[in-house]
């Protein structure tokens, strides 16, 4: 297993900027997970709930929610990086968010980043990161996000 980099204290985070993370490891989007989401939002659309549907539909199969891909974002960036020396962090957002390519479910998915801004705030830093969510064989990612987070002092 590839281990995450470790940022010792918010000035080196701010020394990185520009550095490429990743890619971490692989973790697997099956029907469970899917299904788990939808009851947890509502969105029981067939192309993610109903395989014997979506095997004739678009995709051949079910696919995963492209809010679910997003919401993996806390499972798939602490593998790869870590931010010591603060006394907490904060998922503070997103910026721009983007789709390109669907997620089978049976798919595996791993995330790389780019450390992007890291500016200060009342109390801290927050840093803007640009993460990628690709599939294993895909040849677009499935996901690409700018993520906001917030490091305290």
């Amino acid at each position: 297993m590839a281990e995450p980099r470790v940022f010792a204290s918010l000035d080196e985070l701010q020394a990185a900027v520009g550095e490429e993370l990743g890619p971490g490891e692989w973790l697997e989007v099956d029907q469970r997970r899917v299904d788990l989401f939808a009851e947890a939002t509502g969105d029981h659309q067939w192309i993610h709930v109903d395989p014997e549907r979506a095997a004739a539909g678009p995709f051949g199969t079910t696919i995963a929610h492209g809010y679910l891909t997003l919401s993996l974002l806390p499972a798939l960036v602490p593998g790869l990086m870590r931010v010591e020396g603060v006394r907490m962090g904060v998922n503070y957002g997103t910026g721009k968010v983007r789709f390109p390519a669907p997620v089978p479910v049976g798919s595996r998915l791993r995330a790389r980043a780019v450390i992007g801004e890291v500016r200060e705030v009342p109390g801290g830093v927050q840093l803007t990161t640009a993460v990628t969510v690709e599939r294993e064989g895909g040849e677009k990612p499935v996901c690409v996000a700018e993520s906001l987070s917030r490091y305290y002092r």
